[in-house]
């Protein structure tokens, strides 16, 4: 069997249980793994829909130009359907949003235009404002706006809903999900409501965001909005697809922990989800005292992980904005500058004239000492040397095995900062890092000043 084209792949995608990051909950969760999908999101079943629909009743016309707003994951949804059916896209996104997803819409031909995050969504510079206009402007094209358009609430209504319904057997009492266009929930909870009635729908909210407050006040705070970081779920409009009948609660999830749970997903289950799962997760977690162990929760996963490696999976972004310890605790940490360059070592078969002609050329105070088999059997370092080499001139032509000290004592790459500190003194310059593969770094005492003095 094969398909007769890339779209012909989307849906019927898996439904995964999670284990450790959820252990402490009573109930079983399980997560809808949408980034299976071909544009590995779950707005591939939502663009082609609307593509679809627009094509039937005559907005989207042979060689059209296809023109939305988009955060990226409908963006590259339209962009291979457009592929497969002959049109051209331009898409409009935010400043926020990673550049993994912007180099991801080009790489399928897209055009992107980026406006900035932080303006009135009414302001000529916003991505809704520019997206309109674009539409209105371009001859022969069609502009999307998922936010109103109900071919978005529709396709999760016919495909989504009922592919959780058939895999949890009916037995789902809570459906989660992130909360953005809305399409989503709408569509999903719409379906679900009417094979039964008890099930909890639940949106996840960011904090910047007016959905929660909304849903409980029925206003409209303009003081609840400010920029925030967490991608694809929140909002500073009213989408007509969201419909605030269908869901029973909504939870807000920082920034912080939204980031930090994805992280999480990836190294405790194994799934590497967007950020929106991440604040779908902590989500359920902060409304555990909602749940008991009879509970069958599904919690909707949008999309992949590699669309957010220069931000939640990157280290140092992660510091810069306080969402990680950016004191070294560990020392893996200390060495991360330069674990990826080869350790510098001598053979205890060397003449000592090597090892000094290595020191000074790479500007090191110490080298680890091998023997023909490749084990660490001693030191050297530059002090040590120089005292010898005052009483004897000739020492640069003896053997490395006559002059050496001690090897660095070797810890684990997991090992404690205050280890590793106690292990560093006058006669043991350095240490050895061994990580898991086996590879071995060096770890000096200027590795250790500079990481405490940041």
């Amino acid at each position: 069997m094969y398909y007769n084209d890339i779209l012909e792949t989307i849906g019927n995608t898996p439904l995964v249980k999670l284990n450790r990051t959820v252990s402490e909950l009573p109930c079983t969760v399980l997560a809808k793994i949408e980034s299976t999908n071909p544009g590995n999101s779950v707005k591939d079943r939502m663009a082609l829909k609307m593509i679809e629909d627009a094509e039937a009743d005559g907005r989207l016309k042979p060689g059209g130009t296809i023109v939305e707003g988009t955060s990226g994951n409908t963006g590259m949804g339209l962009a291979i359907a457009g592929v497969v059916k002959g049109y051209k896209c331009i898409f409009v996104t935010t400043d926020k949003q990673s550049k993994e997803k912007v180099d991801a819409l080009k790489s399928v031909g897209a055009e992107v235009i980026v406006c900035p995050t932080d303006v009135d969504p009414n302001d000529s510079r916003s991505y809704y404002s520019v997206s309109k206009r674009l539409g209105k402007e371009i001859p022969n094209a069609w502009y999307v706006n998922q936010y109103d358009n109900p071919s978005n609430v529709q396709a999760h209504y016919e495909s989504t809903g009922p592919e959780i319904w058939e895999q949890t057997e009916g037995k789902i009492t809570h459906f989660v999900v992130g909360v953005g266009t809305g399409g989503t929930i709408s569509g999903v909870g719409k379906y679900l409501k009417e094979k039964n009635p008890n099930i909890q729908c639940w949106g996840i909210d960011t904090y910047g965001s007016v959905f929660k407050k909304y849903h409980e006040t029925g206003e409209f705070d303009e003081k609840e909005i400010y920029p925030y970081i967490t991608e694809g779920i929140g909002e500073d409009i009213l989408p007509q697809c969201v419909n605030f009948d269908i869901i029973d609660h909504f939870e807000k999830v920082t920034d912080k922990d939204g980031l930090l749970w994805q992280r999480k997903i990836a190294r405790e289950e194994g799934i590497l989800a967007g950020n929106s799962a991440g604040s779908a997760v902590k989500g359920i977690l902060q409304c555990a005292h909602m749940l008991k162990p009879t509970d069958v929760v599904v919690v909707l996963f949008h999309d992949h992980a590699t669309r957010y490696m220069g931000k939640a999976f990157n280290d140092e972004w992660m510091k810069e904005r306080g969402f990680l310890d950016a004191k070294p605790k560990t020392a893996e940490d200390i060495i991360q500058s330069h674990k990826h360059l080869p350790m510098l070592t001598v053979t205890n078969t060397d003449q000592v004239g090597v090892a000094f002609k290595l020191m000074e050329k790479h500007g090191i105070s110490q080298l680890p000492v091998k023997n023909k088999d490749g084990e660490f059997v001693g030191s050297v370092n530059d002090h040590h040397l120089l005292s010898l080499l005052l009483k004897n001139p000739s020492l640069s032509s003896q053997t490395i095995n006559d002059v050496m000290q001690q090897p660095f004592p070797m810890v684990e790459y997991s090992e404690n900062i205050e280890v590793v500190s106690r292990l560093i003194n006058k006669e043991h310059p350095a240490v050895l890092v061994k990580e898991l593969s086996g590879s071995i770094h060096i770890l000096t005492k200027y590795d250790l000043i500079g990481a405490l003095a940041n």
